[in-house]
């Protein structure tokens, strides 16, 4: 199993239901493509900030495995969703951090 895990720093005009919306659409993925076993997101309420970066959201798949992952990549649906996700953080591109996983 892949477990990809994905960290934002949302713009601080980003709101809560804002994000829900984004969280909805990429949930909605699991029904659209094969080898997703969970969606989850959360919010990071670590006291530690200096080491947060401001990353105070995420969001992680569950795949099957690495061909699930790959297809979940370059699907044209997750692509359009990053791209509003990128809009939405602090920095663009800088805003996210993606780690895989192998469980």
């Amino acid at each position: 199993m892949i477990r990809h895990i994905v960290a934002l720093r949302f713009r601080g005009e980003i709101d809560a239901a804002s994000k829900a919306g984004f969280y909805a659409d990429l949930a909605g993925l699991r029904g659209h493509l094969g080898g997703i076993l969970d969606f989850r997101s959360f919010s990071n309420i670590s006291p530690e900030e200096p080491v947060v970066h401001g990353m105070r959201d995420l969001f992680w798949f569950d795949f099957n495995d690495a061909a699930a992952r790959d297809a979940y990549l370059a699907d044209p649906a997750h692509q359009a969703i990053g791209a509003r996700l990128v809009a939405a953080c602090e920095g663009g591109i800088a805003g996210l951090l993606v780690m895989d996983v192998a469980l």
